[in-house]
């Protein structure tokens, strides 16, 4: 059973999972050993995108894995559209982006908040790999900050008139479609342009470029959800990294007021230095992620916060060693 299989999986661990998905994990992996991994360098330095693949995946039900049979798609779980994921990304890193972009950013928020009609009218025509949908939330300057959001929506008789620019935004160039915070635009459409190629550090393969809204004019049905509601989507990372920012500074002056009161801080310091460190790294990691393609780009603050951040889980006292310091003191406590 620890024999290992090509990719370093057990087949205990493959074992594990039900029939369908081993049948489904292994068609994935043939594929991207087939038809992605040969061309995966070459796709990567032409910036080429992978049309054909991508409809193969299509066919293969790959492009709308969580979509209902119904609707065009797979009708399957998320399990087996993360094991699908992991193995065309294995084959091709480029390729996993486009599979995952427009099955959990495009179709996701659709599948989610979508009436019927936009579902028929927005996922159908997505599910074969014939197009591909990308989400655009980033912004020039603010990064995926729903708050700080710039670009404005008004309302003209039957019509949502749109003006503002969007940044980083994957499969633009390659796609048909958008979501804008609530908003679907087909695309090409009048008012909507596109930026050039960005020349990014890797998943070149994958378009990225800025959304240009200049007056563009969309029916009022393509709002998708209530007003505002994809504002909370954008929300809940911001909240968690400002509870562990928190956590930690507590714990830090726990500690300071422990040790200026003469008293025992040894926990109380480990738990600190720990909570400390492991927030920095998370929050300055979740930072790279809302930031998007700004946050990966070496002119950008954010990827050198998340290396200086990075080395303080593992000097004065790795994140392991303050674990075990924290677990004497209590056993310490509690046998006094």
């Amino acid at each position: 059973l620890d024999v290992c299989l090509h990719g370093s999986r057990s087949l205990s661990q493959l074992a594990e999972l039900p029939e369908t998905h081993q049948l489904l994990r292994q068609t994935c992996r043939d594929f991207a050993d087939r038809e992605l991994a040969p061309i995966a360098a070459k796709l990567d330095k032409e910036h080429a995108y992978p049309a054909k693949q991508i409809k193969e995946l299509g066919a293969m039900g790959v492009m709308a894995m969580e979509v209902p049979e119904e609707l065009g798609g797979a009708g399957m779980d998320y399990l087996a559209y993360s094991l699908a994921v992991e193995e065309i990304s294995r084959g091709c890193a480029s390729t996993g982006v486009v599979v995952s972009v427009n099955n959990s950013l495009y179709i996701g928020p659709i599948l989610k908040f979508g009436t019927e009609e936009q579902k028929k009218q927005w996922i159908s025509p997505f599910t074969a790999g014939d197009k591909v949908g990308c989400f655009a939330l980033s912004e020039p300057g603010n990064g995926s900050d729903a708050g700080a959001a710039s670009t404005i929506a008004h309302q003209d008789g039957e019509e949502w008139v749109l003006n503002g620019t969007k940044a980083w935004i994957t499969n633009s160039w390659d796609a048909s479609a958008t979501g804008i915070s609530a908003f679907l635009i087909p695309m090409p459409h009048p008012g909507l342009s596109l930026g050039k190629k960005e020349d990014k550090l890797g998943i070149k393969a994958s378009s990225t470029a800025n959304i240009i809204l200049e007056d563009c004019r969309i029916p009022l049905n393509n709002m998708l959800g209530p007003r505002g509601a994809g504002f909370k989507i954008a929300m809940f990372k911001l909240a968690d990294m400002a509870v562990a920012i928190e956590s930690a500074r507590l714990l830090t002056w726990k500690a300071s007021l422990l040790r200026d009161a003469k008293k025992a801080f040894t926990k109380e310091a480990a738990m600190a230095k720990l909570a400390a460190s492991e927030a920095a790294t998370y929050c300055s990691h979740q930072a790279i992620q809302i930031l998007g393609g700004m946050g990966y780009v070496t002119d950008m603050p954010a990827e050198r916060h998340y290396r200086d951040a990075r080395i303080t889980e593992i000097y004065e006292g790795t994140s392991e060693i303050q674990r075990l310091v924290i677990a004497g003191q209590i056993l310490k406590e509690y046998q006094s």
